[in-house]
Parts: structure tokens; C-alpha cells; sequence
């Protein structure tokens, strides 16, 4: 079973254990707690991830962030985090949502999966009418993992396409 839980205490083990072992950046999601020890990722990483939520104590350049976690059956695959709305920055930049899956897991459409599921959280909590993301050209398997979740390109620079898909929950609402 595939399922997204935001980062919480209650697993606190498994979450540092996935996020202390991915890379520091992988195709442009970084990873300020790689290698982090439990200790520290107890007392400082967790607490900032569950604050950031909550768009408490947040740096000046940043928005509320929610750290969700893809959990297939009782192991962690991936990370995806949703931006909750995007400041100048982050609109020609790293967009809504960044994501990563663990290497043990790739291959599957476990990726796919897991943005959809981001989605459907996504389209809840952005005002936007739609979802940025970018992926780097280098990274065709996350290009096709977007337009599987219907993503349509939309712009692209020397390195990176610009993806966005279309948040029909705000468009129903009228809340844009």
C-alpha cells in the first residue's frame, strides 16, 4: 500500500533514517539534513520541518513548506514537499513541489504515484490556479513522471523545463 504522511513524531526513526541518507542535492532538491544524526535531526531538523508547515519561524525567503513522506507499506520511498504558494523566487524557480525517491525505489512508478497523491494535497492548500514545478532536462524520468500526472511544459531555459498542471479544485472553488 502507498500512502503520504506529513512528517510527524510518531516515526521519527524511519524519517531520519530516509532523510539523513538522501543526497544533499539530487536534480535540484536539497537536502540541508544529509547525514544528520538522529540527535540533531530530533532537536533541530524535525521541529523546523513540522514549523515550516505551520509557516512559523520562517527564514525571509521562504513560504510554508509541508514535508510529506511516501510510504510504501511500512518503508519510506520518497520525500515530497508542497511550497504552499510561491513568492518572485519561487515562480521562475523550484515552483510548488520538489520530490525525491529513494534509489531502492525507483523504476516502479512509485515517483508518479507519489505526485499524485502530492497533488491531490496540493490542490487543497495552493491559491494558485496552477502548480509549477521544474525538473532539470538532465532528468527525463521526472519530466515523464509530471506529464503522467498531466503536466504540460510551459517554458525552458539552457537547463531546466518549466511544468505546470492545473489546480481544477481552485478553479471549481473560484478562489483563485
Amino acid at each position: 500500500m502507498l500512502y503520504l504522511k506529513e512528517a510527524n513524531t510518531e516515526d521519527i526513526q524511519a524519517e531520519w533514517l530516509f532523510v539523513k541518507d538522501m543526497p544533499e542535492d539530487e536534480n535540484g532538491l536539497t537536502n540541508k539534513w544529509h547525514d544528520i544524526s538522529l540527535e540533531d535531526f530530533r532537536a533541530h531538523a524535525l521541529p523546523e520541518m513540522i514549523r515550516f508547515s505551520k509557516g512559523l519561524d520562517l527564514p525571509n525567503r521562504m513560504v510554508p513548506e509541508t514535508f510529506f513522506f511516501l510510504w510504501e507499506n511500512d518503508h519510506i520511498a520518497g520525500q515530497f514537499r508542497i511550497r504552499h504558494y510561491l513568492n518572485d523566487a519561487l515562480r521562475v524557480g523550484a515552483g510548488h513541489i520538489g520530490y525525491y525517491v529513494g534509489k531502492a525505489f525507483r523504476g516502479r512508478g512509485l515517483a508518479a504515484e507519489g505526485l499524485r497523491l502530492t497533488l491531490e494535497a496540493a490542490k487543497v492548500i495552493v491559491p494558485e490556479e496552477e502548480i509549477y514545478l521544474r525538473v532539470n532536462k538532465n532528468n527525463p524520468a521526472s519530466l515523464r513522471v509530471m506529464l503522467k500526472n498531466s503536466g504540460r511544459v510551459v517554458g525552458e531555459n539552457e537547463s531546466r523545463y518549466f511544468v505546470r498542471i492545473r489546480n481544477e479544485q481552485r478553479e471549481r472553488s473560484g478562489r483563485i
